[in-house]
């Protein structure tokens, strides 16, 4: 029996049938703070199927403490991608894909077939009064199973180290803003749990905890049931923060959950509030599933039989918002707090956009307002004051060097630019950081945090075998957590695009000693031309040397 070990950077997807080509990574370089991530992999050659091992983990380090290992399994990407000319995809046809990864401490053995790697995920980030140089041991002990029901002895020891160069350099609290979109149904949902049940709100915290941990310091907030992803004439759960009641034509609003809802979010450390859209996506037409009490029964006042025009909805927002507002400022949120019309409206939809920003804006007063949106009309209009702009579409807001841009990318996104699909290799996910930094992009949006239902929000989906909204959207496009049995579990893809959001501040760390425009040359210089949302070096070896490089001039 052969057995091999490797280590590779978190950029290399590690498939079970793979040939695993080149040298195996030995040394890195972290700064404080800074979540560092990389791969051990072992296999073993020869014998059957009744002599495969099962393995157990140790860590052996003076950084034991700051140590996390996770075991990478392999998800089903049942639809890669849409047809793409675009051949820079680490596959096009449905397979197996390493994505999930599962806390070891969570399971006491991971079982290592014959002739198929098995994947460890080393995640470690120090705190700011340690550097040096440290050894990271990772010791994988190999137990034969001989029979159904007789485990043998332990058959094989094996260990890699991995040396890291902590430098007495603190990673800066992260500057640029990241949403991804907070679906707290799906959460109630995929749990089997009613909405808003103490159980539920337990839950809501575990997923806010971990969104907290990959990067994400703004949630979005339902104080309505976000009008998103919802076919038209039909309901998703009604998740509304606030409780609305009408009596004799006055309404009376009760903030309590909204409340519950904030403080959780900052005792994850979450600063920014994101207030879901008041208005109906993709077009701006009709307004959102709205329950109201009245007479003491529960009423859908408002929704898609109720045009975004019609005055009873003019007088409904005239009256919530400035309440909002109030509740807002009381909670000390207001500054860091931003405000939706309608999500993704086109050109044509510009006149009831236009209805929609001359009603809001005068109630919102000086509050931010942000849109996913792609032409620069609504901007040039006054209509929005920071345009989310898909990557892809994205040159003609940097031309008109448009103040407090933001970028996001989503299933559309699948030519050329950076994207996260299950189906691309990990540097495409990761090389959104340096675009962001050289742009000044002042935040990132994406819609799939945990989006765990069809297109449309028909029906529910199991997104350990169904992950792409059952055959609508590339796998991966709709979340970046699983659902475990008591919260969330991370993938590959999040972590990784932590990593984008890190290097962004490792670029700023070093702006401060050398400035911005020598640092963007640096950038340009290892990639070899100009580095643009479409121009990227097509390989994870730039990422990793550049930033490499970063950390030695700090």
């Amino acid at each position: 029996m052969d057995i091999k070990i490797q280590q590779f950077s978190s950029l290399k997807k590690i498939y079970s049938l793979s040939d695993i080509m080149g040298e195996s990574l030995t040394k890195a370089t972290v700064l404080q703070g800074e979540h560092y991530s990389y791969q051990v992999a072992i296999h073993h050659e020869g014998g059957t199927i009744d002599n495969r091992s099962l393995l157990q983990i140790s860590v052996d380090s003076p950084l034991k403490d700051y140590v996390k290992v996770y075991s990478v399994k392999n998800i089903p990407a049942e639809f890669p991608h849409p047809e793409v000319k675009d051949i820079n995809y680490d596959f096009h046809t449905p397979t197996l894909v390493p994505d999930l990864l599962v806390p070891m401490e969570s399971q006491k053995w991971h079982a290592n077939l014959v002739n198929a790697w098995a994947v460890f995920w080393v995640e470690v980030c120090v705190d700011d009064n340690i550097s040096g140089e440290f050894p990271v041991k990772i010791k994988i002990k190999g137990t034969q199973l001989e029979t159904a029901d007789h485990i043998a002895t332990v058959k094989y020891e094996k260990e890699a180290v991995m040396n890291l160069n902590v430098i007495p350099k603190k990673l800066p609290e992260k500057q640029t803003k990241f949403t991804q979109w907070f679906h707290v149904d799906c959460i109630a949902d995929v749990h089997g749990e009613e909405i808003y049940t103490d159980r539920h709100w337990e839950l809501i915290d575990k997923y806010m905890k971990m969104a907290s941990e990959l990067g994400i310091n703004m949630i979005l907030t339902p104080v309505i049931t976000p009008p998103l992803d919802t076919l038209p004439g039909t309901m998703r759960p009604c998740t509304q923060l606030v409780r609305v009641e009408k009596k004799g034509g006055e309404y009376i609003f009760d903030f309590s959950l909204l409340k519950k809802y904030i403080s959780i979010a900052k005792r994850n450390g979450i600063k920014c509030f994101e207030i879901s859209h008041f208005f109906s996506q993709w077009g701006c037409r009709f307004s959102p599933n709205i329950e109201v009490w009245e007479n003491g029964e529960k009423k859908l006042m408002f929704g898609w039989h109720v045009p975004a025009s019609d005055p009873s909805y003019k007088e409904f927002l005239s009256a919530l918002v400035p309440n909002l507002l109030e509740v807002l400022e009381e909670e000390g949120v207001i500054d860091n707090c931003y405000f939706h019309i309608s999500d993704e409206p086109s050109e044509e939809h510009i006149p009831h956009y236009e209805y929609a920003s001359n009603l809001l804006k005068p109630l919102l007063r000086d509050c931010k307002i942000m849109d996913a949106l792609s032409h620069v009309e609504f901007y040039e209009k006054g209509l929005v004051d920071h345009p989310v702009c898909c990557n892809d579409q994205i040159e003609p807001f940097i031309e008109k060097n448009v103040k407090g841009l933001w970028a996001y990318y989503c299933c559309a996104q699948r030519e050329e630019v950076s994207n996260r699909f299950m189906s691309m290799p990990s540097y495409r996910n990761r090389i959104t950081g340096l675009q962001l930094y050289k742009y000044g992009i002042e935040g990132f949006l994406h819609w799939g945090y945990n989006f765990y239902y069809s297109q449309y929000s028909l029906y529910e989906i199991n997104p350990f075998i169904t992950t792409s909204t059952d055959g609508i959207f590339s796998s991966g496009d709709a979340f970046s957590v699983y659902p475990g049995k008591n919260g969330p579990m991370p993938s590959i893809r999040a972590f990784v695009f932590r990593e984008a959001l890190e290097d962004i501040e490792i670029c700023r760390l070093l702006e401060k000693k050398i400035g911005k425009k020598e640092v963007v040359e640096l950038i340009e210089k290892e990639a070899g031309g100009e580095l643009t949302f479409k121009n990227y070096p097509r390989n994870p070896e730039f990422i990793i040397s550049v930033i490499n490089k970063m950390k030695q001039m700090l």
